[in-house]
């Protein structure tokens, strides 16, 4: 899952046309954009990768617990800013934009919750 969603930021610089929307911005803001956003994507591949390739270790260790507890706060960040950051301007009223807003929020309650769970050794 997170794999996938690191690989979806790719699409952006088109998708949110930066060519033309970040023609405006100064040259270290508009790099900083672009710099953060790689940065964002590699994070989240990362934290894929490590739920791919160590899930023994996050389910079973007390390092992993850790782990997971923090990726669950790193996640409820998450879930705060797309509830209350965005604006409902971005998606109310608009089709594809509120499905992405619910699917989002859906996925960051996952994530939390599941983390979450994990880190203080509930069972799923």
């Amino acid at each position: 899952m997170f794999v996938i969603l690191s690989m979806l930021h790719v699409g952006f610089p088109r998708y949110f046309r930066w060519k033309e929307q970040l023609h405006a911005l100064s040259l270290i803001n508009r790099q900083m954009v672009q710099v953060h956003t790689a940065f964002i994507a590699l994070g989240i591949f990362l934290m894929g990768s490590l739920c791919l390739t160590s899930a023994h270790e996050l389910l079973n260790d007390p390092l992993g617990h850790r782990i997971c507890i923090g990726l669950g706060v790193f996640w409820a960040m998450r879930l705060v800013v797309q509830l209350f950051v965005y604006s409902t301007e971005l998606w109310r009223g608009k089709a594809f934009e509120t499905t992405v807003h619910i699917l989002f929020t859906l996925l960051w309650t996952y994530a939390t919750a599941t983390f979450l769970m994990i880190g203080w050794g509930a069972s799923l």
